[in-house]
C-alpha cells in the first residue's frame, strides 16, 4: 500500500515570531538549518532555491530510510553527515570562522529510548563532527569529548581527519572580513521518531562567526542545544547559544510537557516567545514527540526548516515549499 506523505522544506522569512504544528502518523522526520541572521536581504531567488533543495534531499533520505524501518540514531547521523558535507550551512564545510580564523565545530546526538548521549567540541580536524559524538555516546563512558582530547580519541575509531582549510569556504572568508557588522547562523539539526516509537535527536554547528578561540556553545550542551527523551520530546536548538545554555532551553521543553502536562506545542511556544525573545536567545528549536506531533518555532526573522511523514490528516501525497508567499504543490514525493 502506498504511504501518503507531506514534505515540506521551508526557507522561510517572519516578522520575529513563527510557529506551526503537524501531526504525523508513524515515523518522521524535522530538520533544521540555522536561524536568527537570516534575512531576505541577504540572499538571492538562485540560494534560496539551492538552500531548497539541499534540506529536501536531506529529508528525503532521511524519511526513506526510517519508512525501511532504519534505527533513528542512524537516520539522524546520516543525515547530519549530509548538512555538514554542504557548504550551504554552519556546520562541517562552510562552518564561520572563530576570531583567529580558524573553524571550530561542534555537535551532539541524544538516544530519547535510554537517554544515552554524546558530544564534541571544538573540533578543528574531524570531517563530520556528528559521527564522532555518536561514537562517545556508543563507545566512551562519557558524554562530552573536547578539542584534542575529542581528536586523539577520534583517531582509535574510523573517523575521517582533513585540515582545517577544508571547511573554509570563500563565502565564510567574505563574511569573516566582516563578521563585525554581521550575524549570520546555520546550525544544523535532525530530531526524528521511527518505526519503534524512539526518539532521536542531534545537533551540529560551527558556533557564531568572530567567537573568541575555544568558546563553546548550546550545541554540545545536552539539555541545552539537544536532548531526546521518548516521555518528552526530541528537540534540536539553533540560535544564540550563550542564551540556551543559560535557560537550558532543548531540556526546558520536556520537563514543561512531563511536569507541568503542557502539549509540545504549548511548551515550544512557551520556552522560545517566553523564556527567551528576539533580543535575548534569537533563534528557534524544532521537536518530535513520540505521539507525532512536530513543531517548529523561532523568534527570530528566518529559520531554514523542513518536515516529512505520513499526515494523519492527508490522503496524498504533498511536496509543499513556501518562500515569500509563492508556495509550488503538489508533486509526488515516491513513497
Amino acid at each position: 500500500m502506498r504511504l501518503h506523505l507531506l514534505l515540506l522544506a521551508l526557507p522561510f522569512f517572519s516578522n520575529g515570531q513563527n510557529h506551526q504544528q503537524f501531526k504525523f502518523d508513524g515515523p518522521a522526520i524535522v530538520i533544521h538549518g540555522g536561524a536568527g541572521g537570516i534575512e531576505r536581504k541577504y540572499y538571492t531567488d538562485e540560494q534560496i532555491a539551492e538552500y531548497d533543495s539541499a534540506l529536501k534531499a536531506v529529508l528525503k533520505v532521511g524519511y526513506g530510510r526510517l519508512a525501511n524501518n532504519a534505527n533513528g540514531m542512524d537516520v539522524v547521523v546520516e543525515c547530519l553527515t549530509m548538512l555538514e558535507n554542504d557548504p550551504h550551512f554552519n556546520a562541517g564545510k562552510g562552518a564561520v570562522f572563530n576570531d583567529q580564523g580558524e573553524v571550530e565545530l561542534d555537535a551532539s546526538v541524544m538516544d530519547g529510548s535510554t537517554k544515552m548521549a554524546g558530544a564534541v567540541a571544538g573540533l578543528k580536524h574531524i570531517k563530520n563532527p556528528a559521527k564522532l559524538a555518536r561514537a562517545v555516546m556508543e563507545e566512551t563512558s562519557h558524554v562530552l569529548l573536547i578539542g584534542d582530547g575529542a581528536e586523539e580519541f577520534a583517531k582509535t575509531q574510523d573517523h575521517e581527519f582533513v585540515d582545517n582549510e577544508y571547511f573554509l569556504t570563500p563565502k565564510r572568508k567574505a563574511q569573516y572580513e566582516r563578521w563585525k557588522q554581521m550575524k549570520k547562523n546555520g546550525t544544523v539539526g535532525v530530531v526524528v521518531l521511527d518505526n519503534q516509537g524512539n526518539l532521536y535527536a542531534g545537533t551540529s554547528t560551527g558556533g557564531m562567526m568572530g567567537k573568541k578561540y575555544g568558546r563553546v556553545g548550546d550545541v554540545p550542551i545536552i539539555g541545552a542545544g539537544t536532548y531526546a527523551d521518548n516521555n518528552g520530546a526530541a528537540v534540536s536548538c539553533t540560535g544564540h547559544g550563550e542564551y540556551y545554555i543559560r535557560n537550558n532551553v532543548a531540556f526546558q521543553v520536556n520537563a514543561r510537557m512531563q511536569y507541568q502536562g503542557l502539549t509540545l506545542e504549548e511548551s515550544a511556544r512557551e520556552v522560545i516567545f517566553g523564556v527567551l525573545n528576539s533580543e535575548a536567545g534569537n533563534g528557534g528549536l524544532i521537536a518530535l514527540d513520540a505521539e507525532g506531533n512536530a513543531v517548529w518555532t523561532f523568534n527570530s526573522k528566518g529559520m531554514f526548516r523542513g518536515a516529512m511523514g505520513k499526515m494523519t490528516t492527508s490522503q496524498k501525497v504533498i511536496l509543499h515549499t513556501d518562500i515569500f508567499g509563492d508556495p509550488t504543490w503538489p508533486e509526488d514525493c515516491g513513497f
